[in-house]
């Protein structure tokens, strides 16, 4: 079973910055991540997501192979690969992965502007380890499937010395 977290940094370089410290956490076997996104609330009131896969481009990429592989049988590689872009374009944009992008917009509604919330989605975690590694990092959990301890145990590895964000709206 997975674990949502999700918590607010003022910057969306603080937030990158702390992803990419789960990235090497990652690499030490203490977090398995299945995605981590970072969504973004612009001045103009619309919310920017940074995903972790991009899925158009990766569609794009395979339907070229399989659209030139299909073009190679019918002696027209060249239309293929271009049909095969396409389709694996518009197939790669349908498709989500991960945290469901609208729920990722509805809850970054609240943030202020310039605000930036990591969502993480967590299949297993060394906790004592993991919570060592974020102390003091800063940030304001915003929403959590941990229990109760588990939440508050963040909370307290987050605010440990850190300056304070102001909580959203």
């Amino acid at each position: 079973m997975s674990d949502l977290i999700v918590i607010v940094y003022p910057t969306e370089a603080r937030a990158e910055e702390i992803r990419q410290k789960l990235f090497d956490l990652q690499k030490e076997y203490l977090i398995e991540i299945s995605d981590a996104v970072i969504a973004v609330k612009q001045e103009n009131g619309k919310v920017k997501l940074n995903q972790l896969l991009n899925t158009t481009a990766a569609g794009a990429v395979s339907g070229t192979f399989w659209g030139a592989l299909i073009g190679l049988i019918f002696l027209n590689p060249l239309l293929g690969a271009a049909l095969g872009a396409g389709a694996g374009a518009l197939s790669g944009a349908l498709t989500d992965y991960g945290i469901d992008d609208t729920f990722i917009k509805q809850l970054s509604e609240s943030l202020q502007p310039g605000n930036a919330a990591l969502f993480v989605l967590i299949k297993k975690l060394t906790a004592d380890k993991a919570l060592e590694a974020v102390k003091g990092t800063g940030g304001v959990v915003l929403k959590t499937s941990l229990d109760h301890s588990k939440e508050q145990a963040l909370r307290d590895a987050l605010a440990a010395s850190a300056p304070s964000v102001a909580p959203p709206t």
